[in-house]
């Protein structure tokens, strides 16, 4: 029997691409897997040694993180995409993004009465972040949609996932304004920060988009892309103190606590930018390959300024496409998974084996 809270919850999405990767498996040179984000390349050696540091630690880590974990992220977050004015205080471990993505509604006490504001193209953890909180959810990338509706809370995603378009400072701006006046809270998803291409990405929390205010501002890090570490699931929430104090008086409540091992792991690859570079230079390279054949199959690849997929269309229904790639034993993601708006689209990631790439740009390119 499914039980109150799965039977309102969608259909994991994934699940309805079984037929297509039978089909883009039996390719005679095997599947090219390109449907989800999950990092391919090692872990770089400082952060094993750190995590290997503490294997022998055995009491219960703390819920607020080391000391150590939250100067390691307010240096990384300065040094690495200039954001200022951030405390210790204000820097919560979570046991991976998409888990503080899902439970933030509810962490944050929103209900029933409450409006969830979500991209008219998103990532689906939004969606379920607000069912969980039995919140009402509203697709609008421009806020003029919503009309005398009331939000309490705004996801916001830039660079996006899956379309990787980045929003301007002046767009952030408008947000943060419109939420201010209304008392709403805004919460930016910028696990993609660190992998720009064609244009200048910037988080919610840069002065230039909220004058170094940073009340009823989130901003939700992750180290998956970055750091390659999707298995470790290691990131944090940061931006208004007075939020992220009551995000950890319910968290500690309920046990959610990162593991030490991967707090220190977290640090080190928070302190080391030389393999942070690395990664984002196989990424590019990659990216560089994919978009030519991409484009040179026929598709039109919109936005993807920044990222880690290729937002692409050949004009018709997205599962067509899908199809269309199984049949080269290419497996990308339908548009429709992340709203409406991706009925024509298919997402297709970089996180592929150097080797795999070249496959699917040589089947590609026919």
């Amino acid at each position: 029997m499914r039980t109150a809270v799965a039977a309102g919850l969608p259909d994991f999405p994934w699940d309805s691409l079984t037929a297509a990767k039978e089909k883009a498996s039996a390719h005679p040179d095997g599947i090219v897997n390109l449907s989800v984000g999950t990092p391919v390349d090692p872990v770089a050696e400082v952060i094993r040694a750190a995590l290997n540091s503490v294997a022998d630690e055995p009491g219960y880590p703390t819920t607020v993180g080391t000391l150590a974990l939250r100067e390691a992220a307010v240096a990384a977050l300065e040094r690495r995409y200039s954001i200022t004015g951030i405390s210790t205080d204000a820097v919560l471990p979570a046991i991976g993004t998409k888990e503080m993505i899902a439970w933030l509604p509810t962490l944050l006490g929103l209900g029933a009465d409450d409006l969830v504001v979500i991209p008219e193209l998103a990532y689906p953890t939004y969606e379920v972040g607000a069912l969980l909180a039995r919140s009402r959810t509203i697709r609008a990338d421009g806020l003029n949609r919503l009309g005398p509706e009331r939000a309490s809370l705004i996801f916001v995603n830039s660079p996006s996932n899956p379309t990787g378009k980045v929003l301007g400072v002046e767009h952030l701006r408008k947000v943060v304004e419109w939420a201010r006046e209304r008392d709403a809270i805004v919460v930016s998803d910028e696990c993609y920060l660190g992998l720009t291409w064609d244009a200048e990405a910037v988080s919610v929390l840069d002065s230039r988009v909220c004058d170094g205010d940073h009340t009823n501002l989130l901003a939700v890090h992750s180290l998956s892309k970055t750091s390659n570490l999707a298995s470790y699931r290691a990131g944090f929430v940061t931006g208004d103190a007075s939020l992220v104090a009551e995000l950890l008086e319910v968290r500690k409540h309920a046990g959610m606590m990162v593991p030490l091992p991967i707090q220190a792991a977290m640090t080190a690859a928070l302190a080391d930018d030389e393999h942070e570079n690395i990664q984002r230079e196989r990424y590019r390279a990659r990216r560089t390959i994919l978009k030519s054949a991409v484009e040179a199959a026929g598709f039109t690849v919109d936005h993807s300024e920044a990222g880690l997929y290729l937002w692409a269309t050949r004009g018709e229904p997205c599962r067509d496409t899908v199809d269309w790639l199984a049949e080269r034993g290419i497996l990308a993601a339908p548009g429709e998974f992340y709203g409406p708006d991706g009925a024509h689209h298919v997402r297709i990631a970089l996180t592929a084996t150097d080797e795999r790439i070249e496959a699917a740009a040589a089947r590609l390119r026919g």
